[in-house]
């Protein structure tokens, strides 16, 4: 059995998971405490970093990694495009996403909100949340235009930029920290996303001492 290791509201994670739920690979779940992490799991990845997918004989870390791997291992459905130009505008989102959003956004308000209470590190940082608060409109502002312009974020077909990028804010949803009504097309987007079969498990996870909000589940939101 594969066994992937992660936390629920990691958009890492939920990256990872989305992907092999989109390729129908079946994965045993196990959460880890990376923060407070045991010998064993510092063997599998000596970052102490989560995802860690552990995958027949192998074992990968890193998200994009992971999923790069998984896409060239298993092609059908594809996430990636065949063109060149095209596998690189969804490489360039991806890293929009998971550096540039998640250092101004997913820091600021779901590590604010959530880890630091998780992990004993006392309360959020107002102003980080602040910061955050303020970050999120330029990158909803900054999708609506990629979707003026495309069916899906880095083009004509759904690809592995939808689903980073939905992954940062499924977690931030579940927070009630994203403000839907400001672009109907992003709310749209994220709507085709959140019906899809690979997301349902996202929707079942339940944090303790974070209840989710009604809309959370809803896919009429």
């Amino acid at each position: 059995m594969n066994r992937l290791y992660h936390v629920p509201l990691s958009p890492f994670c939920r990256k990872v998971r989305l992907t092999l739920a989109e390729k129908k690979i079946e994965v045993e779940l196990v959460e880890e405490r990376f923060w407070d992490p045991s010998p064993d799991f510092l063997r599998r990845n000596p970052a102490g970093k989560v995802p860690v997918l552990r995958m027949e004989s192998r074992v990968l870390s890193e998200s994009q990694a992971i999923c790069e791997y998984v896409e060239e291992t298993v092609p059908a459905p594809p996430l990636m495009p065949r063109d060149v130009d095209g596998r690189f505008e969804v490489r360039r989102l991806c890293a929009w996403f998971d550096d540039k959003f998640h250092n101004e956004v997913t820091s600021k308000l779901l590590y604010e909100r959530v880890n630091k209470k998780l992990m004993g590190q006392g309360y959020p940082d107002s102003k980080n949340v602040k910061f955050g608060s303020n970050r999120i409109k330029y990158h909803l502002d900054y999708m609506a235009w990629l979707l003026d312009q495309r069916r899906w974020l880095a083009g004509d077909v759904m690809t592995l930029a939808d689903f980073t990028a939905a992954a940062h804010l499924s977690c931030l949803d579940y927070i009630s920290d994203v403000d839907w009504n400001r672009h109907a097309v992003v709310k749209d987007w994220y709507a085709k996303i959140k019906s899809r079969p690979a997301f349902r498990p996202l929707l079942a996870d339940q944090v303790p001492g974070f209840p989710q909000p009604a809309h959370y589940a809803d896919l009429d939101f």
